[in-house]
């Protein structure tokens, strides 16, 4: 078994000399792209949250229109979605549809379909452009609730309208609405999906979604209340 040597400038001659240095300007070209990615990486904003120049950017209605139209195929077209697993965005409050997108963007709200769904969508979103998507579905028609006249639905009323003293959960009227509307940060719940509404109040009880003023006033209701509950809001 022969062992072969690395080419040296004392080895080949003229032809071992040329490969010697054509290898030294590939380790040095190679060097020097390593560093300029390392560089680079090491001055980009953490994955998922742009900069300050980027939050700051405008946005201009293309933009807007652009991120919309991704956003329907989920919420569905002017966010009257379908599907209880994504929210109906029409008629939303704009305040709440802002601080929402900017808490997926800088993944400060964290239950399970927010990471699943919201992260990636939302982490190079820009004020400006969080903004025009706001003003949008908050301008959209709400849909409106589907009637009901079950005792389910009637028991739901009772815990909007008045909560459940014995178990110092609040009424809902009193921050939602008695229309449940909203207002300004707070959500409008009125024509959500009852299933979509009874994951966030279990989201929020556990602490899956955190929210201190909600996870006080959803902990005490059992899963048949919540169930209740979200079935009036639903023809709301």
């Amino acid at each position: 078994m022969s062992i072969h040597s690395p080419i040296t400038p004392e080895r080949g001659g003229r032809a071992g000399l040329a490969s010697f240095m054509a290898m030294k300007i590939r380790m040095a070209t190679a060097i020097v792209a390593v560093v300029a990615v390392t560089a680079c990486v090491a001055n980009q904003p953490p994955a998922g949250k742009p900069g300050p120049a980027a939050q700051s950017a405008p946005a201009t209605q293309e933009a807007v229109e652009g991120t919309v139209h991704v956003c329907s195929s989920c919420h569905g077209f002017q966010g009257r979605s379908i599907s209880p697993t994504f929210p109906r965005l029409a008629g939303q409050q704009k305040d709440y549809l802002v601080a929402q997108l900017k808490a997926f963007r800088d993944k400060t709200r964290a239950d399970p379909h927010a990471k699943t769904y919201m992260w990636g969508m939302a982490a190079h979103l820009s004020d400006a452009t969080i903004e025009g998507i706001a003003a949008y579905y908050s301008a959209q028609t709400p849909v409106a609730g589907e009637p009901n006249s079950s005792s389910q639905v009637a028991a739901g009323a009772t815990i909007f309208a008045k909560g459940i003293p014995s178990e110092k959960v609040p009424a809902c009227a009193g921050c939602h609405g008695p229309k449940a509307a909203g207002m300004g940060p707070i959500p409008r719940l009125a024509g959500q999906h009852s299933a979509y509404i009874a994951r966030q109040l279990a989201a929020f009880a556990s602490n899956a979604r955190a929210n201190p003023i909600m996870h006080a006033n959803s902990i005490g209701l059992t899963p048949e209340q919540i169930t209740d509950l979200s079935a009036f809001i639903a023809t709301q």
